[in-house]
């Protein structure tokens, strides 16, 4: 099972900019888009917003221009869960969830605070409604994949040096604890780190720019295991070669059978 999680500043310019060219050559067995910024309508309507191959499962939020997230999938699933019932949460739409036979796939956008110290709080309260969330999942008989733009690096070797004693959104010691607790205390797994802990694994530049790759970045995206898929991880990679967004795709490959 191969699972991509991208965060695409916007599907329609990601797709002009040759996402779809990308996902072509991927082999992806379901991608998980964050912050697509289009109408849930709009890709059921349009083809051109659907690689081939791949049945669209989309939620947008109240205001268009911030948000909304989706799943493509060449499997049918089982079921799909739109929101987790935090209410503002699931008004901006922030979360969907796909059901597959031997494990769920839920796509996650975090609030973003940075340069914007007035939605802190809105984004604090979104990571504790989520961190409900997750320990409730926790108790489910089944397996869950959690794709997701946190807009938060969690060790000082998700971040550049030069964030480390800066004191902004997303690399704050609160959020930063917010992650101890998913990972350390609750017992998710980072799946990304479980193949590769060399520092400078970053998945998003602020400055897009000519050769915004070589500035500083974070690490700001997950795939984010309940602890039973731990073994079934492997292998994965950032493509940082990608040109589609401001932020690079995981792509993650697990022992777990589609049928």
């Amino acid at each position: 099972m191969r699972v991509v999680s991208i965060s695409v500043n916007g599907l329609r310019q990601a797709v002009e900019n040759g996402f779809f060219d990308w996902v072509a050559g991927q082999n992806a067995d379901v991608i998980c888009v964050q912050d697509h910024r289009v109408r849930a309508y709009e890709v059921e309507d349009e083809p051109a917003l659907r690689p081939d191959g791949y049945e669209a499962y989309f939620i947008d939020g109240e205001h268009n221009e911030d948000g909304g997230v989706g799943i493509y999938t060449r499997h049918f699933p089982k079921a799909i869960m739109y929101g987790f019932a935090h209410e503002s949460a699931d008004r901006e739409g922030r979360f969907i969830q796909a059901d597959f036979e031997r494990a769920s796939v839920g796509c996650v956008l975090a609030p973003c605070a940075l340069g914007d110290p007035s939605r802190q709080a809105h984004k604090d309260e979104f990571l504790q409604a989520f961190q409900v969330h997750l320990q409730k999942t926790l108790r489910k008989r089944r397996q869950f994949i959690f794709c997701g733009n946190f807009q938060t690096a969690h060790l000082v070797t998700d971040a550049s040096p030069r964030y480390h004693k800066m004191e902004v959104s997303g690399f704050l010691p609160n959020e930063r604890a917010w992650m101890d607790e998913v990972f350390d205390t609750m017992g998710y797994i980072d799946a990304f780190r479980e193949v590769n802990r060399q520092g400078g694994q970053f998945t998003w530049w602020p400055e897009w720019a000519e050769g915004w790759r070589k500035q500083a970045g974070w690490r700001t995206d997950y795939q984010m295991l309940t602890p039973g898929l731990r073994n079934t991880v492997q292998g994965g990679f950032i493509d940082v070669d990608t040109r589609f967004s401001d932020h690079a795709p995981i792509v993650m490959d697990y022992a777990i059978p589609m049928e």
